[in-house]
């Protein structure tokens, strides 16, 4: 029940998000660390069970134990205890992100771009204002943290369509024109974070990073199924873009 265990949950399974905690300011690292990991925890809960019925007590488990933290009530929990240690009762505010994974335990695919579109918004944009909040940004710099984070949501979404088809999240019509609207909406999303990037203080630059992938999902999107299956960056590829952005800290593109 420590930070250590929920920063090594991160590296293993979610290592982008571990890496932007590692080049966050140091002060933030708890927070960061604690929030990624619940958001890591939370998408998998609904994939738990085949079961609907049951993925979806899964999820309720997560929001009912968040909103105990707000009464005082913090169960003894390898996350739930540095969670509340680290945001206090603010954590309960989370709960927002578990109700958007909701959805996912009936394993229904969505009905098109727009469904996707609010899926993310529910979903990917309020862990990045959370996680803006970790870092104390600024009011003025929430658009441009919203809109990458959509434009980001969607492209992470494409890259993870393959799997998510499987798994009966994905979309009911998978068609090349559905994926290249995702994609198109993904750029336009990313190219209003760009035109707001002065608003952007440097300290808040990791949470914005769009990883070594964005442009490759978005170019293979438009040709279907196979061809984003195919379009993965590989691991060295990945560590390779944290390590120049680390330095660099541009993050729009």
């Amino acid at each position: 029940m420590s930070l250590d265990h929920c920063a090594e949950q991160l590296r293993a399974h979610d290592p982008e998000r571990f890496g932007i905690c590692l080049i966050a300011p140091a002060a933030a690292r708890p927070r960061l660390i604690t929030l990624y990991a619940l958001n890591l925890e939370l998408a998998r809960a609904p994939l738990a069970s085949n079961e609907p019925l049951i993925a979806e007590m899964r999820v309720q488990w997560w929001i009912e134990r968040l909103e105990d933290i707000a009464k005082g009530k913090i169960a003894s929990h390898e996350l739930l205890t540095p969670l509340a240690e680290t945001w206090g009762p603010r954590a309960a505010a989370f709960a927002q992100i578990a109700e958007g994974r909701r959805r996912d335990s009936a394993r229904e695919p969505h009905d098109g771009p727009t469904a996707v579109a609010t899926y993310v918004r529910e979903t990917a944009v309020p862990l990045a204002q959370f996680a803006a909040e970790a870092l104390d940004g600024p009011k003025a710099a929430m658009p441009a943290i919203e809109a990458q984070a959509e434009g980001l949501g969607l492209t992470n979404w494409l890259a993870a369509l393959p799997a998510l088809q499987g798994l009966g999240l994905g979309l009911w019509d998978a068609s090349p024109e559905a994926l290249a609207q995702i994609a198109k909406n993904a750029r336009a999303k990313l190219a209003e974070a760009r035109s707001l990037r002065r608003n952007v203080p440097r300290a808040l630059a990791p949470l914005l990073f769009p990883g070594a992938g964005t442009k490759l999902v978005l170019g293979e999107a438009p040709k279907g199924l196979e061809a984003l299956a195919a379009a993965q960056p590989s691991e060295f590829r990945k560590r390779l873009a944290l390590g120049a952005f680390a330095l660099i800290h541009r993050w729009w593109i």
